[in-house]
């Protein structure tokens, strides 16, 4: 499949999710970025149009510790954005996959996260 037509179909997916998905104060929302090299967690509050917690795999506390962009690491950033989400007294997020399947990474991090206390 040509690369450019799987990010347009992408893109449409997303559109179509971001609709029918917003993050509120008392519930984020939790978009996913996910490349053939690293990926990104933010909890975002839409209202307001700030970040409030971010994970990612080239920051210190993920960066070298795996070997590439694996199941492990997906684990392990999920654990992270908990334990920083609860720090700021957030339990209850909303999930934006993006527009990636919720398979594999993705998937990972949204069971690291239920795993960790965070109401997804």
């Amino acid at each position: 499949m040509n690369t450019v037509l799987k990010k347009e179909l992408r893109e449409k997916r997303r559109f179509r999710i971001r609709k029918k998905v917003t993050g509120t104060a008392q519930r984020p929302r939790l978009a996913v970025f996910r490349s053939n090299k690293h990926f990104g967690l933010q909890v975002i509050d839409d209202a307001k149009g700030l970040t409030l917690v971010s994970v990612f795999t080239t920051e210190k506390a993920l960066k070298g510790k795996f070997k590439g962009n694996n199941m492990a690491a997906a684990k392990e950033a999920g654990a992270i954005l908990a334990a920083r989400a609860k720090e700021k007294g957030i339990t209850a997020m909303v999930f934006d996959r993006s527009g990636f399947a919720y398979h594999g990474r993705v998937k990972q991090i949204a069971e690291s996260l239920r795993e960790n206390g965070i109401q997804i």
